[in-house]
C-alpha cells in the first residue's frame, strides 16, 4: 500500500498543476482535484494534502471556486476548516462563531444577529488570503458520480493510511481543533483508513485516467 501511494505521489506531481489565479474554464467539468501545500513533502515531492470531488453534474469548476474564491465557509468545508485552524492558532474566541452553520433561515435567525459581521468578513478574507497564497492543485476528469465518490475515498483512503505522509510540525492543520486532521495530516474529516486502492484498481486507474 505504501508503494501504491508513493506511485499516486509520482503520477499527481506529475500532472499540470493549477495555482491561483487560475481559469476554471480550463479545469473538465467532472472530476476529481488534488490539493497539495506549500512546505509539505512525502515520499521525496509534494504531498497530497487533499483529495476532494462534487456531487453536482458539471459542478467541478464550481467547486474550485467555492474552496479558492469565494468567501462563504458554509458552502466550503475546506474553507471552514482552515479557518478554524487559523483561528485557534490564535486562540481566537472567534472559533466559537465559526463554527456555526448559517446556511439555512432558521441558523440565520437565530444565530447571525449575535456574530460580529466585520470579524466574519476579516476571517474570510484570511482564509482566502491562505488558501490562495499556499495551495495548488491537479485534477483528474471523470463524469460518473458513483466512479468519482469511490475513487475520490480510496484516493483518501491510500494516503491516509500511508505511514510516509506525516505532516510537518509546521503544518498549519497541527492547530486543528479537528482530531482526524491533526492525525492524517490531512484536511479531511470522512472517508479516511478506509479501504485503499489495490494494486488490480490503481493499474486500471493509471492507464485509464492518467495515461490518457
Amino acid at each position: 500500500m505504501n508503494d501504491i501511494c508513493k506511485r499516486l505521489h509520482e503520477d499527481f506531481n506529475h500532472l499540470n498543476r493549477f495555482s491561483f489565479p487560475f481559469n476554471p474554464h480550463n479545469t473538465p467539468s467532472n472530476g476529481i482535484y488534488i490539493l497539495f501545500e506549500k512546505g509539505e513533502r512525502a515520499h521525496g515531492m509534494d504531498r497530497i494534502v487533499r483529495v476532494g470531488t462534487h456531487t453536482g453534474n458539471n459542478q467541478l469548476p464550481s467547486r474550485l471556486q467555492q474552496h479558492f474564491i469565494q468567501e462563504n465557509k458554509d458552502r466550503s468545508i475546506f474553507r471552514k476548516n482552515i479557518g478554524r485552524a487559523l483561528l485557534n492558532l490564535k486562540h481566537d474566541p472567534f472559533l466559537q462563531s465559526w463554527e456555526l452553520d448559517l446556511t439555512s433561515r432558521a441558523n440565520k435567525d437565530k444565530y447571525e444577529k449575535g456574530i460580529d459581521p466585520d470579524k466574519k468578513k476579516a476571517t474570510e478574507r484570511s482564509v482566502t488570503e491562505y488558501i490562495q497564497a499556499n495551495f495548488s492543485f491537479v485534477v483528474l476528469k471523470l463524469n460518473d458520480k458513483d466512479q468519482r465518490l469511490d475513487l475520490e475515498s480510496k484516493l483518501i483512503s491510500t494516503v491516509s493510511l500511508c505511514p510516509q505522509c506525516p505532516p510537518s510540525p509546521q503544518w498549519l492543520g497541527q492547530y486543528s481543533p479537528k482530531i482526524k486532521i491533526r492525525e492524517s495530516g490531512l484536511w479531511l474529516v470522512n472517508e479516511l483508513y478506509k479501504q485503499p486502492l489495490s494494486e488490480g484498481e490503481y493499474q486500471y486507474f493509471k492507464q485509464h485516467m492518467i495515461q490518457n
